[in-house]
């Protein structure tokens, strides 16, 4: 088979970039576009069979609704999940660090191509609003039948949020129906419960799954030390994809998905406090008290018509809630230490309706379409205690403060605000087949925004991909992107509510976000080795105005955003991936710069020292890292199997301006896994792994930097055991 009829068949072994597989799908001896006769109903195998095809052909359709067309694509099947030392339990970031140019950061985050956050997760194809930042993973891997991240000049559907695409297919109808139920403990009193489950009951199908975890290292340590102070988390996760396939050609699906998350603040030991009061001893800063829960669901209600002729269309409404709570050490531990003691919540409600058309008007020819509303009701809850250091309204008879010491009790400021935000796009695109090896995609959108500021742009798209050969791909691609702010901003009464106080910020200027927008040129090419080795090589360059970026400002650690009057990111990306029998293996090599250049907006959040600087200087970005690689290797031995996976990274900025860079870092972690399958107890799978398995203590940042609030160090040794049934 040609690469080029692969490519269109929607799953080849080279894919756009690099695309891991264990094996295709077993063929259930009918062609999906034969249109099964439905009156089969009287044999119990072949309407199975039946409703397997349909279901099938439909799960097709919809993923074609999606455009990829001259993207760099990375894919991940259930199998690549379950080969990583963590299995399908191993968190959604750390299955992303796996991928080509992603590069870790502390909380949990992930930045693509030079990116602070900007990443769009769709599932089953349709957009699931992003979650106020928080430390804990939003979505579960386990319901993940693939996951498929998408970087490069992106087709015109895909809008707002463009650093890369997370589209995580589920196992939908057609699926072996089966499940799993896992216990794993390890060292700092690790604990994880999970299960799936997935089925059908003639046109009906589920997949279920939910996890239970409970950990002494939930943050990231503040500290070298093998173990945390006050770092215990509690995290739940739900997921439930419900399909019924009304006829061959329509469906309707319901998506629900649900996290609750608690994490104690660790604490950092031998901290000087900045302030003390006559009336309140100064408490010891290891035994602070200071917590955060986050709390994430959405509901996904779907549409699907499947027309074999000429049209496929998805229609999907949606909500999503999102909040985090900071709760302060109730002994104004936040307050002797920081100058502030602040109960914070961000609350983000969402809801929208997205629509994919698409249309078969000609042989050569795939007419796309979209269109997506959302409306926002966004808030901010602050109660904050505060020193008074000079004379301002909120100060009227509350303390005063004498050099480092409070005469009197703390002064006490609400600073509550809210919102409505909305946002529509509109795509329209062109999928041409230019002649037999050639393919063009072409097309343009149109995004409206309205979160503080009303902002709108025409954004053109254009792509091109060339099989030179059948074990040769080229891809190039124009696009230019536009980025509305994130609702989670740092409200406008916040400069001068706190002016005067021990919460001041350094300088008064404050101007609301302003929505990104960038120009974005993409080159890469793939080439088949053998049947067993495929290399690719992407290069990237963006050049960026009103570079959006986030910081941790103040005590509680919530993100905010702010701008850049100019930014580019540029790089080159190399991917190799190995498969036979028994081995597979990975090994991805990034090399980048991200800069920016004038912050222009959330001034306010800066020394005058370090804005004039950036005012005529291009500097890195606090995120930027040059060199990345990770990789993984599989090994499937007769009575086990062995992986191992890494990432090393040369390190993210700090300092003044992020003039500095923080040392070089490697982690390996490795797994042994061994299947038992008896009469009596069914299959059983037990697993062995070891995170960061040769204790390297590495730190992710140092405390300094732009909008870097505390030193984060990764995880040292952990030691975990697992045990699965399988049914």
């Amino acid at each position: 088979m040609s690469l080029l009829k692969k490519w269109k068949a929607g799953a080849s072994a080279l894919a756009l970039v690099s695309v891991t597989t264990f094996g295709a799908p077993p063929v259930l001896g009918s062609d999906p576009n034969s249109g099964s006769d439905p009156s089969l109903g009287e044999d119990a195998v072949a309407k199975a069979r039946t409703i397997t095809v349909i279901s099938r052909r439909l799960d097709n359709a919809r993923n074609a609704l999606s455009s990829d067309a001259g993207t760099s694509q990375y894919q991940f099947s259930d199998a690549d999940i379950a080969n990583l030392p963590q299995g399908n339990a191993t968190p959604l970031n750390q299955v992303l660090l796996q991928a080509p140019g992603i590069v870790q950061d502390g909380f949990g985050q992930v930045h693509v191509r030079g990116d602070h956050g900007n990443l769009q997760y769709r599932v089953n194809g349709v957009i699931i609003p992003e979650a106020i930042s928080g430390f804990g993973q939003v979505i579960d891997t386990r319901f993940a039948d693939q996951i498929n991240v998408i970087t490069g000049a992106l087709p015109a559907q895909y809008g707002f949020r463009t650093a890369g695409v997370v589209d995580i297919h589920t196992r939908g109808p057609g699926a072996e129906p089966g499940g799993e139920f896992s216990v794993t403990g390890g060292s700092r009193n690790y604990g994880e419960m999970g299960t799936v489950l997935n089925g059908s009951v003639g046109a009906f199908s589920y997949n279920l799954a939910g996890s239970w975890l409970t950990s002494e290292l939930g943050i990231e340590n503040p500290t070298p030390a093998l173990n945390a102070l006050h770092d215990r988390s509690v995290q739940g996760k739900g997921f439930a994809f419900l399909a019924y396939d009304l006829n061959p050609q329509q469906r309707i699906s319901l998506t629900f998905g649900h996290s609750e998350n608690a994490f104690q603040i660790p604490d950092r030991p031998a901290l000087v406090a900045q302030y003390g009061s006559t009336l309140t001893p100064t408490p010891v800063s290891q035994m602070l008290n200071a917590n955060q829960t986050e709390r994430n669901q959405f509901e996904v209600a779907s549409f699907q018509s499947h027309d074999n002729a000429l049209v496929d269309y998805q229609t999907s409404f949606y909500h999503r809630i999102t909040d985090v709570h900071y709760s302060p050490d109730p002994n104004l531990g936040d307050l002797f230490y920081t100058g502030a003691s602040s109960d914070i919540t961000r609350r983000n409600e969402a809801e929208g309706v997205q629509t994919d058309v698409g249309v078969h008007w000609m042989d050569d020819h795939v007419l796309r379409t979209g269109f997506m509303v959302q409306r926002e009701r966004y808030l901010t809850s602050n109660a904050s205690q505060v020193y008074c250091t000079g004379a301002s309204s909120a100060c009227i008879g509350g303390s005063q403060l004498i050099g480092n010491i409070a005469s009197m009790a703390p002064t006490a400021i609400t600073d509550n605000s809210a919102g409505v935000g909305h946002f529509w796009g509109i795509s329209l695109q062109d999928e041409w087949t230019l002649v037999p090896h050639l393919t063009m995609n072409y097309g343009v959108r149109f995004d409206q925004s309205n979160v503080l500021t009303d902002e709108h742009q025409i954004s053109p798209r254009l792509a091109l991909v060339w099989d030179a050969t059948e074990r040769t791909r080229l891809h190039a691609g124009f696009a230019e992107y536009f980025t509305p702010p994130p609702a989670e901003l740092i409200n406008s009464n916040t400069v001068t509510a706190f002016a005067n106080t021990t919460n001041t910020t350094p300088s008064n200027a404050d101007t609301s976000v302003k929505a990104e927008r960038s120009d974005y040129f993409d080159f890469g090419v793939s080439h088949q080795v053998n049947d067993h080795l495929t290399l690719d090589v992407d290069t990237y360059y963006r050049q960026v105005r009103h570079l959006q970026d986030q910081g941790q400002f103040g005590n509680a650690l919530i993100f905010s955003s702010f701008n850049y009057q100019q930014g580019r990111a540029y790089g080159v990306e190399a991917t190799g991936s190995y498969h036979d029998g028994r081995w597979s293996e990975s090994l991805n090599i990034a090399v980048g710069r991200a800069q920016g250049k004038n912050i222009e907006t959330g001034q306010f959040n800066f020394s005058a020292t370090e804005l004039a600087y950036i005012s005529n200087h291009w500097i890195y970005l606090d995120h930027d890292q040059r060199y990345t690689l990770s990789g993984s290797v599989t090994y499937h031995a007769d009575w086990a199997n062995f992986s191992a996976d890494g990432v090393f990274g040369s390190g993210l900025r700090s300092g003044f301006a992020n003039m500095n860079t923080l040392p070089a870092y490697a982690t390996l972690n490795l797994a042994a896994m061994h299947t038992v399958r008896s009469d009596s107890f069914g299959t059983l799978e037990g697993r062995l792994t070891l995170i960061n398995a040769l204790d390297r203590s590495y730190e992710l940042r140092d405390g300094t930097g732009i909008g870097v609030g505390a030193p984060q160090y990764g995880q040292r040794r952990t030691i975990m055991v697992g045990l699965s049934r399988l049914f």
